[in-house]
């Protein structure tokens, strides 16, 4: 099977830019390749955004907001993005596979899990879009104040290649369902997914120009929508470092900003704890999608008496975990998303070795195939200090961190030792731990005898260096509305 015919059934609109709701080649003429991350092959090129294509699109949304979509009542708009939901469930084969061919994600991931999460994410922001209301306030006087709940105007959407599908809709859905116009920026790794939501988006009724959709690099086209005066906002999902230039240069436009960015979460396991289960919670916590999540439990946080057999249980499951064929449903590790993070991923396990971590499992590539794709094996470090370099940096790959604690305070304290505040989790019987443990752990997200629950109605986002303002449920929602008080003289 060639990459033409693999994705072109896919993809109708060719690799083009979605602006105004139409299809189009980038003012500049210029295409870039996607690849396939488990074979190396190119997937096909697409169609490279850069300002003037990021101007288009904000002034195509800004033509929707004054035109049809801007005068649509909430409960359409709501119907709309239940369509989009609806599209999303009857084609999840389809979306699922172009997925896995973008991202190297196993197919098995993206049937049950990406797709769906991704539906419910708009059904739930389908119902959200007419419950959106405002206040009446005593104030004092004889005056009658009243607020309303209204939309930002054009809002851009940049995000990352672990979630490509996944995390678009976190952000169309509720910028949409609030009354906004978007404008997406995918990252130039994934685009295929974002692509094939603006087709399912038009498919499902949404006015031209209330989503557009601009593929392009960070420095050209995620630059161009920060900077765009017609933007009012933006929400980020990626790299710490880069959200530090996005709140910089949004700066000069003074744009709503939020800002979802790195993490390297703890993952406690104290002595009282379930230890199967820990075992089993613990793994999947950073072996998931290869790694290559945000808030992975990087830094597995044991209370001595336990961390001997924990590893061992946690080696035993690792060591069983086979990469293969992507788009075979029994491969449960698929491809590193590109080439450069898998370099990544090598070069801190190599650091690792030499500050002092020993080595318990894998720490080098897997061949699959004909080795052309970019595959690492689940890595295991024991003896890890929480000064160590694979302990403080976000590697986002399948490198655990296993540091001993002494005992509860210690690995709190441990835990809150890093610049990051994204998420953590913990596992022990004793629910007065646990509940001490939320409170006092210096995250967005606490799991307690679990890891790496979501849910279109739970917030989701970090503190520190993760960033601020959440996604998902009513608080995601919230970022997409601003407050309009409006008072009436009844004297």
């Amino acid at each position: 099977m060639t990459p033409d015919t693999m994705t072109t059934p896919l993809l109708a609109s060719g690799g083009k830019l979605l602006i105004g709701g139409e299809w189009r080649e980038a003012a500049s003429g210029k295409r870039f390749p996607t690849l396939n991350p488990a074979t190396g092959e190119t997937l096909m090129e697409i169609a490279e955004g850069d300002a003037p294509d990021v101007d288009a699109a904000v002034r195509a949304a800004r033509a929707a907001l004054d035109g049809a979509w801007g005068k649509m009542a909430a409960a359409e708009r709501g119907k709309i993005l239940w369509r989009i939901g609806d599209l999303l469930t009857k084609q999840n084969q389809e979306v699922a596979r172009l997925e896995t061919l973008d991202a190297g994600k196993p197919i098995s991931d993206t049937t049950k899990i990406d797709v769906p999460l991704s539906a419910e994410v708009f059904f739930y922001n389908a119902g959200a879009a007419s419950r959106i209301e405002g206040a009446t306030i005593p104030v004092s006087g004889p005056f009658f104040n009243y607020t309303l709940r209204e939309p930002l105007g054009v809002v851009g959407t940049i995000v990352p290649w672990n979630f490509p599908l996944l995390i678009a809709a976190r952000k169309v859905a509720a910028a949409l369902a609030a009354g906004n116009a978007v404008v997406l920026k995918p990252a130039e790794e994934t685009p295929l997914t974002a692509l094939r939501l603006g087709e399912l988006a038009l498919e499902a009724g949404l006015p031209p120009g209330a989503l557009n959709v601009v593929p392009g690099f960070g420095p050209t086209a995620g630059a161009a929508v920060v900077a765009h005066p017609g933007v009012a906002a933006i929400a980020f999902t990626g790299e710490t470092t880069t959200g530090q230039t996005i709140m910089t240069n949004a700066a000069r436009t003074l744009k709503k900003l939020s800002l979802e960015l790195g993490g390297k979460s703890p993952n406690i396991v104290l002595e009282d704890a379930d230890l199967e289960l820990a075992a089993r919670g613990s793994m999947s916590a950073i072996f998931y999608n290869k790694g290559e999540v945000r808030t992975a439990g990087s830094r597995l946080l044991a209370q001595k008496g336990i961390r001997e057999p924990l590893i061992e249980k946690i080696v035993e499951r690792a060591s069983k975990m086979t990469h293969g064929d992507t788009l075979d449903p029994k491969t449960r590790l698929g491809a590193q998303t590109s080439k450069a993070q898998m370099e990544k991923i090598e070069r801190y396990v190599e650091t690792g070795k030499k500050e002092g971590a020993r080595l318990v499992l894998g720490g080098e590539r897997a061949v699959v195939g004909d080795g052309r794709g970019h595959f690492y094996k689940p890595t295991i470090f024991d003896g890890v200090r929480n000064d160590m370099t694979i302990a403080r940096d976000e590697i986002f790959g399948p490198v655990l961190s296993v540091i001993e604690v002494d005992d509860f305070d210690h690995a709190i304290a441990l835990a809150n030792e890093t610049a990051y505040g994204l998420a953590a989790g913990i596992w022990t019987r004793d629910i007065k731990k646990a509940h001490r443990a939320a409170r006092a752990l210096q995250a967005g997200t606490v799991w307690i005898n679990a890891y790496n629950l979501y849910d279109a109605a739970s917030p989701y986002g970090g503190t520190k260096a993760s960033g601020f303002g959440r996604e998902s449920g009513e608080a995601g929602l919230d970022f997409y509305l601003q407050t309009k008080s409006v008072w009436v003289d009844l004297s």
